[in-house]
């Protein structure tokens, strides 16, 4: 009996370590993003940084994927990148859209998987040929996932409209291949006041799940929700917006700054051309820290995930080193 707890601690101990060795090799950041609304920017491109701070664009700022490949429209945006409960593989989700048509003109967006963040595997989603009872569906905008602890699966949340209706964050888990989506979307997220909100972002923190989105069409910020159970319908509501600007913003993507206890909260200040970054400790108060970032790129919506020593490596014998790297 003792033997068999001595080897149950040593094998604990063995997998303990190798989840945090696994944690501490992520060490550098990959940002991928788009760049604008000609449809030749609207591609999924890729930046990478030591540091979550100061960014170089892989590729010289080129495309990584051919829109006019994995789309239906012939351009993509929003790109959201998660890195899978198992640490090895990647899922991408893209709005399949060309602005030029019209900013209610799509009705798809696109699944990715990889495993080396290099090769990509592609399906579109059309909600509208999909599902019935779609006709006044408007459009599907900028989809990303996360892992429903409670389903064990993954769940992809996007915003819609239909009709002259709010634009509404609905929900619908993966298949196991992440190919498509299972069962009807439901909504996953209106605010009390019954507004329309767009661009969802959700992280998992201290057991809460906290939902960055934007305002779309009462006033233009982000503002956030929190919840203990992603399906459960029960929100709570911060009044405050989080952003640190008094222009109008879009496209929020928080993340983890790596070996510390800070979060950074970026998002597109749409108007003026710019990005701004702000920082957290505690997901509620963020203070502007442009002074400290760098970028040889000008980013719209996009999302930042920790990577390791080897990713970031593979990616420069992909892609090639950025100059100044």
């Amino acid at each position: 009996m003792m033997m068999n707890m001595k080897k149950n601690i040593i094998l604990f101990a063995f997998l303990f370590v190798g989840v945090l060795t696994g944690y501490c090799q992520q060490s550098a950041y990959l940002f991928v993003y788009f760049t604008g609304n000609r449809m030749s920017e609207e591609a999924v491109r890729m930046a990478v940084s030591l540091d979550g701070y100061n960014y170089k664009a892989l590729n010289g700022n080129q495309p990584v994927l051919d829109s006019r490949v994995i789309s239906s429209t012939g351009g993509v945006r929003d790109p959201h990148i998660l890195r899978c409960e198992d640490g090895k593989t990647f899922y991408m989700v893209v709005t399949d859209m060309v602005s030029g048509n019209g900013w209610s003109s799509n009705r798809a967006m696109i699944l990715l998987k990889s495993k080396d963040l290099v090769h990509w595997t592609s399906n579109i989603v059309n909600i509208q040929k999909k599902y019935p009872n779609q006709e006044d569906l408007k459009r599907v905008w900028a989809p990303q996932t996360i892992y429903d602890r409670e389903a064990g699966k993954y769940m992809v949340y996007w915003s819609m409209q239909h009709g002259n209706g709010p634009d509404i964050i609905y929900y619908a888990y993966a298949d196991k291949d992440f190919t498509d989506i299972e069962g009807e979307p439901k909504p996953l997220f209106l605010p009390e006041n019954k507004k329309s909100c767009i661009d969802g972002d959700i992280i998992y923190k201290d057991g809460l799940y906290h939902l960055f989105y934007k305002t779309e069409g009462n006033g233009n910020g982000i503002k956030k929700a929190t919840t203990s159970s992603l399906t459960s319908g029960q929100w709570t509501e911060s009044d405050d917006y989080k952003q640190q600007t008094k222009d109008p913003v879009e496209g929020s993507g928080i993340f983890p700054l790596v070996g510390s206890d800070k979060y950074i909260l970026m998002y597109d200040v749409y108007t003026k051309g710019k990005y701004q970054f702000t920082e957290s400790s505690d997901l509620e108060h963020f203070k502007v820290i442009d002074h400290a970032i760098s970028m040889d790129f000008h980013p719209r919506h996009g999302t930042v995930m920790p990577i390791t020593p080897k990713e970031l490596k593979r990616l420069f014998k992909v892609y090639g080193k950025p100059e100044g790297f």
